[in-house]
């Protein structure tokens, strides 16, 4: 069986028109995907050259495959069916070491036709490396590579306004366009770059910041050689991904016809703050996967797809998205419904069995962040705690005894609650608190939760009761009533 190469397999292959920071599994199961699309489908014609960011030799260079790989889509469709598109993506052109190859590098920014700039070079990557000086080849942070390969395209083409960048990075924090900016404009001013360049910068160079979105399991180790075997070549670069993606852009309404999403409608929205649709995510998606947790498993259930196909934890689930998180959020009511029916079918996924315990971890934060202000929001707007937000809380604290019937399991989170957690659990235990006593003291917390919680009507309470219903009757028998 041949390895898969441009010369056995031929085919499509593009003008480079794209740079890419990072070789990962998403943003070839992600953005290259989606670029390999609008080529077969539009006129785009970008080919893709990745930029390795960190010095490494593992995984292998994907020139080894003349850029050619796999992805493996999966899931759900609309229809509720279950489906596998497999897909030889042709986009990528060759990937380059920055360590190896500096001054091939730097010679991307001579190259007329380059127009965008994608990145996902992880969470830390968008942070400033306080050596990283002009000279460095390269330089060790991303936004400082950057800043050095802007600078290069500024002086070869001698400023000119037609030769600037849209920059659309795609880590998972806030604003990342923004933050990326602030960070190349630092460099600009510590390396001392000319005036005229940070001009350049800002008025040549739009940076965008960005809302990713898709589940990408990377590598399907343990299916890969039936794959191979079905495709009739090997392929050490497969990339298996859910079904469902979703890329929100904050960005000019012409970036639309400059990717010729005006000619193919993907799941690709240009909008002008992503704002609401980061809280949509948040809210919807990771909120109902915290609430999920701590009921699912305190029933039994050990994974995702498991919990969402027990009958009453679905319906806990879907009444909670749907009466209690939905209600609160500030978007079209149809759109946030339409994204809740992608979620729940992303739950329900056969092709990914997430474990209830891997998302379980750091759940005091999870809940904080996810869950706690469409809880406010909602006795705030109502006068009423949502029944079911409520239950998860209680639920949560449960989760903390780290005992489900006769088993034991880890917990992972700060140490300062698991410490606390352990000393209230066994108070309890020795009846030096009641269930009361344990809630204020967890809720009590304004370090963690940015106010004190037992001040909130009624709060301490409804979590009391629900606390005591799980400890007497059982999970399955407490949540019954919220199914």
């Amino acid at each position: 069986m041949k390895t898969l190469n441009r010369q056995d397999f031929p085919g499509a292959q593009y003008p480079e028109r794209i740079i890419q920071f990072g070789e990962g599994n998403f943003l070839r199961a992600f953005i290259d995907w989606q670029v390999d699309l609008l080529n077969e489908h539009t006129d785009l014609n970008a080919g893709v050259v990745i930029v390795r960011p960190i010095d490494s030799a593992f995984p292998p260079s994907l020139s080894t495959q003349d850029g050619l790989y796999t992805t493996i889509i999966r899931g759900l469709n609309e229809q509720g069916e279950a489906v596998s598109d497999a897909r030889l993506i042709r986009s990528v052109n060759r990937e380059i070491n920055v360590y190896q190859e500096y001054e091939t590098f730097l010679k991307l920014a001579h190259n007329p036709d380059m127009r965008f700039v994608f990145s996902n070079t992880t969470e830390a990557g968008i942070s400033y490396h306080a050596g990283d000086k002009f000279e460095d080849a390269p330089a060790v942070s991303y936004p400082a590579k950057l800043t050095r390969l802007l600078f290069e395209r500024f002086t070869h083409f001698n400023g000119a306004a037609d030769k600037g960048w849209i920059i659309i990075p795609c880590e998972l924090i806030d604003y990342n366009g923004d933050a990326l900016q602030e960070l190349v404009l630092r460099y600009a001013q510590e390396w001392e770059l000319p005036a005229a360049f940070t001009q350049w910068l800002n008025d040549a160079n739009t940076f965008c910041s960005t809302l990713v979105d898709r589940i990408v399991t990377g590598y399907p180790r343990d299916e890969a050689s039936a794959i191979e075997e079905s495709l009739g070549y090997k392929d050490s670069f497969l990339a298996a991904a859910e079904h469902f993606y979703l890329f929100v852009i904050q960005g000019p309404a012409s970036l639309a016809q400059e990717l010729r999403l005006d000619k193919l409608s993907l799941n690709v929205l240009i909008v002008d703050d992503i704002k609401p649709y980061k809280e949509r995510k948040v809210a919807i998606l990771n909120g109902a996967h915290t609430a999920l947790v701590p009921v699912a498993y305190l029933a039994g259930l050990n994974t995702v797809g498991e919990s969402m196909n027990d009958a009453e934890v679905c319906a806990f689930v879907e009444k909670t998205i749907a009466e209690e998180i939905i209600p609160v959020l500030d978007l079209p009511r149809d759109e946030l419904q339409s994204f809740a029916q992608a979620v729940t079918s992303r739950f329900q996924n056969p092709y990914i069995q997430h474990q209830l315990l891997s998302i379980a971890l750091n759940g005091m934060t999870k809940f904080r962040t996810r869950i706690l202000p469409q809880l406010l929001a909602g006795q705030q707007a109502n006068g009423t705690l949502p029944p079911r937000l409520t239950f998860a809380l209680a639920a949560l604290i449960a989760f903390y005894k780290g005992e489900r019937g006769e088993e034991t399991y880890p917990l992972q989170d700060d140490e300062h609650w698991l410490v606390r957690y352990q000393q209230l659990w066994a108070a309890l235990g020795d009846k030096q608190i009641n269930e009361q006593q344990l809630v204020e003291a967890v809720l009590s917390d304004s370090v963690h939760w940015d106010q004190d919680l037992t001040k909130v009507p009624g709060l301490v309470a409804k979590v009391s009761e629900d606390l005591q219903a799980i400890q007497n009757l059982g999970m399955r028998a407490a949540v019954a009533r919220y199914c």
